[in-house]
């Protein structure tokens, strides 16, 4: 894929950037380098390669899924001002 200035520059448009040519030019060069790296690597035959989902081997160590905490429902809508049913009630903002 080749990318040209005037593409450059219609990138730093739809992102409203200012750049200036310098800065353009600048991000041609860096652009041209990173697509040929692309390039490169999508040449890479991977057949039998595996995906992974991380790039070494890792174990995630999981915690048992249990509750650590009692239920305090009754202390805290203690001071709501009003509460039914377990649940705070509200004024009425839009009608």
């Amino acid at each position: 894929m080749s990318i040209e200035l005037k593409d450059v520059n219609h990138i730093a448009n739809l992102a409203r950037i200012d750049i200036s040519p310098a800065e353009a030019q600048a991000a041609l060069a860096q652009l041209t380098n990173i697509f040929a790296l692309i390039e490169e690597m999508q040449t890479v035959d991977t057949t039998g390669v595996e995906p992974m989902s991380h790039g070494i081997e890792v174990n995630q160590r999981l915690r048992e899924d249990r509750v650590t905490e009692t239920d305090q429902r009754e202390a805290n809508q203690a001071s709501a001002p009003q509460v039914e049913a377990g649940l705070y009630l509200v004024p009425k903002v839009i009608e």
